[in-house]
């Protein structure tokens, strides 16, 4: 549930904070006040996209937040755990979201304080906020929705979760063997072209860090002289001479022995003397031997040099690289391979295929069962439903086309199985149910996609669901049935809506009203919780506009008192 909205600095709103309840939370104004710019905040904390342009005009930020209170479950749980986000173990969370825009372009998103991304605001506003507006009408028309529509109300997301894991895999081997007709159909240019460059790779047979280890070999040989002067001169500091590093350490570690024997405080550094004089030795060795195995070769600097370049023109080639030099004879060694032993290969990834759609399919055909069965039940509870909207007489049909399984063609099956759904209906007597963007209204569809959400979504109590103007080119007694039915549902349900519907707003457990005034030379937003006699001057205002007289006042008085 949504207790809480902050808005600062959006569009026409510097800033307003707006408190909701359980119950039927109606939001009216005239048309332009900027309901909207609220109901598009709202969406902003669930991750839809929201430009840095909303930021109101002279301000460099702004920022929406959002108290919610949801019920603790294990897959919300599990969202904030793979996101990395700490949560209370509780059975009540309190989530604050909130969402900072910058004139800049850069935006932050945080969840209880904790900086997220858009990814993970999205994931976790499927259990936020439920936003419908009159724009959904265009998708609820969409066929390819309906199915959308039908797999919400029959819970199936975890086999949807499934199948369309065995359909990835199904889809990858389908293409490896694709890609093996293409690799036969071209064998024998192929053959040609990758036994040249697999020869070629391994007549030179690179190795990974090759070329490194030759440019330091190369530097040496180009500069032995200063290398000898270099390694003799440390010789000579450290060991071969009176006053060598070695023997003034010496020298100094008895005198240190000596003066421990009067200040015990020293003999600590007894071991560590000893050990310096160990690390100096084996460097004055070390320096030696590298002196006396210092040779200047030609003949190995223009070994150097031509194995260098013969890397290089692989390296430009094959990929920049070693490494991707000795990843493309992989490649084309597998090819090879692919190719020689096509027939046999091609088999076994029938095989493979074999299994995977016999496992595709028996997820698939129990998604189809579930549907089928789901479907008989939604059609009679949107029907059941539609009478409450004042479409007592329609008709609603929902139409499943399995597809035809025969053969092993898989162009048929998808990552939601192999159905195809559309809603029929019908809105009078007489008519016979057609697909359901030939037939409705608009103040039909409205009805419509009202019943068929909130019949989907009949379970789904946690969340908080928003109207905005759902009831649009509807009025008188169907406003009122739209009403009721807003008004069922937010018995088990928190409802926000946004209305032009009086017989809608005299429902309203809340009723806030949505104001444009200008204050000086600025236009201005704000919002106010209306109190009762202010409910009664605004329904009155919708019923006759700006000029409200004492009749529509008390035909508004007469509505509130029946809502009750």
């Amino acid at each position: 549930m949504l207790s809480l909205l902050k808005i600062k600095n959006i569009a026409l709103i510097d800033e307003l904070q707006l408190e909701f309840s359980h119950g039927l939370n109606l939001l009216t104004g005239e048309t332009g006040s900027g309901k909207s710019i609220i109901v598009d905040s709202l969406g902003a904390l669930t991750g839809e996209r929201i430009s840095s342009d909303l930021i109101k005009e002279g301000e460099k930020t702004a920022q929406i937040e959002g108290l919610f209170n949801l019920s603790s479950s294990a897959s919300l749980h599990e969202i904030f755990e793979t996101g990395g986000v700490e949560i209370e173990d509780a059975n009540e969370i309190d989530l604050i979201v909130r969402r900072e825009l910058a004139a800049s372009g850069r935006n932050r998103i945080f969840v209880n304080n904790q900086l997220v991304t858009g990814n993970f605001l999205r994931r976790i506003g499927a259990y936020l906020v439920d936003i419908h507006g009159q724009g959904e009408q265009a998708t609820l028309f969409n066929s390819s929705n309906h199915l959308e529509i039908l797999d919400e109300y029959a819970n199936l997301g975890n086999l949807r979760t499934t199948v369309a894991e065995k359909y990835r895999e199904l889809a990858k081997t389908t293409r490896e063997i694709e890609n093996l007709r293409e690799d036969e159909a071209q064998k024998l240019q192929l053959l040609d072209v990758l036994q040249f460059q697999v020869d070629e790779i391994k007549k030179i047979n690179p190795q990974t860090g090759e070329d490194d280890a030759l440019n330091e070999e190369k530097r040496r040989l180009n500069n032995v002289e200063k290398l000898s002067s270099l390694s003799d001169e440390s010789y000579l500091l450290l060991y071969d001479n009176e006053e060598s590093t070695v023997a003034t350490l010496e020298k100094a570690a008895r005198r240190i022995a000596e003066l421990a024997e009067y200040e015990s405080s020293f003999k600590e550094y007894d071991e560590g003397l000893q050990t310096a004089q160990a690390v100096l030795e084996d460097l004055a060795i070390s320096v030696r031997d590298f002196r006396n195995r210092l040779e200047f070769s030609p003949e190995r600097l223009e070994e150097i040099e031509n194995r260098l370049a013969e890397i290089s023109r692989l390296k430009r080639k094959y990929g920049g690289a070693i490494e991707t030099v000795l990843a493309h004879l992989a490649e084309s060694e597998a090819r090879l391979k692919n190719i020689e032993t096509f027939e046999e290969r091609k088999e076994e990834l029938k095989k493979i295929l074999s299994k995977q759609r016999e496992d595709y399919l028996k997820i698939a055909s129990e998604i189809h069962d579930k549907r089928t069965k789901a479907a008989r039940k939604f059609e009679k509870e949107v029907e059941t439903n539609l009478k409450a909207v004042a479409l007592e007489k329609a008709k609603f049909e929902v139409r499943i086309d399995a597809a035809d399984l025969k053969g092993e063609g898989n162009k048929n099956l998808t990552a939601k199985g192999f159905d195809q759904i559309e809603f029929y209906f019908s809105a009078n007597v007489g008519e016979s149910v057609k697909p359901l963007a030939k037939v409705a209204s608009g103040g039909e569809a409205s009805r419509l996609m009202l019943i068929l959400k909130t019949t989907a979504k009949s379970s789904d109590a946690e969340k908080s669901v928003v109207f905005d103007e759902i009831d649009v080119g509807i009025g008188g007694r169907v406003a009122e049935a739209v009403g009721l039915k807003l008004k069922q549902l937010a018995k088990t349900q928190q409802v926000l809506c946004v209305t032009h519907q009086p017989q809608v707003a005299s429902l309203a457990d809340q009723h806030f009203l949505v104001e444009k005034e200008t204050v000086g030379k600025r236009t201005k937003v704000s919002v106010k919780q209306l109190k009762e006699d202010e409910k009664t001057e605004e329904i009155a205002r919708m019923l006759t506009g700006a000029q409200i007289t004492e009749t529509a006042r008390q035909h508004a008085r007469e509505m509130l008192s029946a809502a009750k």
